[in-house]
Parts: C-alpha cells; structure tokens; sequence
C-alpha cells in the first residue's frame, strides 16, 4: 500500500482542484450576462443562422474524431521508435501491421469522402 500512497495523494489532491475550481467559479466569477456573451461562440465569425440553432453539421464532429484518431495512432510510434533495438524482428513486424491498419483505416476514410471539406 505504500507504493499507491503518493498516486492516491495526487488522486486526491487533482479531484479537489477540480472540484474547488467549479465551486469557486461560482462564486466568484461575473454574474452579469449581455447579448455577446451568450452567442455562441465561432471563431469571430458571424453566427448563420443553423449555428443559431445550436447545431452543427455532422461533418464537423466526424473531423474531429478523425484527427484524434489518426494523432493518437501516430503517437503509439514514438515509444516504438525508442525501444527499436530491444524489440528486433517482432517489433518490426508489429510495427508493420499497426501502420498497415492506420492506413486501412486512413484509405477507407479518404474513399468515403471522410477528408473532403464540401
């Protein structure tokens, strides 16, 4: 159990951060509300009147997840690039199936259309 105590500490310690922050920001943070800040919010262009609604094309969200998903296989690389000499031929070979599905993946997207901004 003593190895967990500093983990369960700063456990503690980011949940109560978290938490004090909301319950301050209540309290302490502008009550006054005007047009502007309300709008929602868009980069400083002007909102259309779809985005008014409160929804966004679906397109957008889909290029999101995409850039997520293809950041966070591309990251998996670097650890692999680190430990190239203690792996040998079974991390290349792994190496060599993870990029083959990312670019599976990334070919199925670009034919369907997934990277076009119509």
């Amino acid at each position: 159990m003593e190895l967990y105590t500093p983990v369960l500490v700063l456990a503690a310690l980011a949940a109560l951060f978290a938490v004090g922050s909301v319950v301050m920001s209540t309290f302490i943070g502008p009550r006054r509300y005007n047009r502007a800040k309300l709008d929602s919010y868009e980069c400083g262009i002007e909102p259309t009147p779809q985005a008014l609604s409160g929804r966004f094309p679906v397109k957008y969200y889909i290029t999101a997840m995409l850039f997520i998903v293809f950041d966070i296989e591309i990251i998996f690389l670097y650890p692999w690039a680190l430990g190239l000499d203690n792996m040998a031929w079974f991390g290349l070979v792994e190496m060599v199936l993870f990029i083959a599905t990312v670019f599976v993946a990334y070919a199925y997207v670009w034919r369907r259309g997934g990277l076009d901004w119509d």
